[in-house]
């Protein structure tokens, strides 16, 4: 019986094919995945988020990233794209590369029925091993419902869930309040609609 061999690559290989690829693969510890395409109401709730957060801060010393920005998690060999990220201050960039940031501060996701359990666990297990993050926030694209995650102190975090579109979230770590109504804005809910192929994460610990 022939056995497939998994291939492995170095950050370096991925991030030269990254360059040339048409979609986004996520790097984890040696091994590309593919990340699911986003459905439209993914991208509505990600551009609210971002827009909402983006006027808020033209004025203060916060920045605000969509998906297009790649995070590197060292302590994990891990690349991801989040759907918006805020960091205080000036940016850190990896290796002076201004595609590459590693101090986010608040990290949102909005959820995809193949990615929740991944965004939730293994994901947010990564994302804790950042000095500077701070605050998680999980938008569900399928129903109001939001998840925010804060921390308050070493390996403590608090959860609060918001399921009512008359209620405002208020970041717990930067000065900021946006209504749920203002997240779900023209998403349509009765639409179904296909996310592409799902995602296989095992692997990460």
């Amino acid at each position: 019986m022939q056995i497939t061999q998994q291939r492995y690559y170095t950050p370096e290989e991925y991030l030269e094919l990254e360059e040339a690829a048409e979609y986004k693969s996520e790097y984890i510890d040696g091994e590309i995945i593919p990340m699911a395409g986003g459905t439209i109401n993914h991208n509505r709730i990600a551009g609210n988020f971002y827009a909402v957060l983006n006027f808020a801060f033209r004025q203060q010393e916060y920045e605000v990233f969509n998906s297009d920005m790649r995070l590197w998690i060292p302590k994990r060999h891990f690349y991801t794209y989040p759907d918006v990220t805020v960091i205080a201050g000036e940016p850190q960039c990896f290796n002076n590369r201004k595609d590459i940031i590693l101090n986010p501060q608040v990290i949102v996701e909005v959820l995809s029925q193949s990615t929740k359990g991944y965004d939730r666990e293994d994901k947010f297990q990564a994302y804790r091993t950042i000095s500077t993050f701070q605050e998680y926030l999980l938008i569900d694209q399928t129903r109001i419902h939001v998840e925010q995650f804060s921390k308050t102190g070493k390996k403590q975090w608090t959860l609060r869930e918001y399921d009512e579109e008359d209620e405002a979230i208020a970041l717990v770590t930067v000065p900021f309040e946006i209504s749920l109504q203002d997240i779900y804005n023209k998403v349509n809910f009765e639409v179904v609609e296909s996310e592409g192929e799902s995602v296989d994460v095992e692997g990460l610990g």
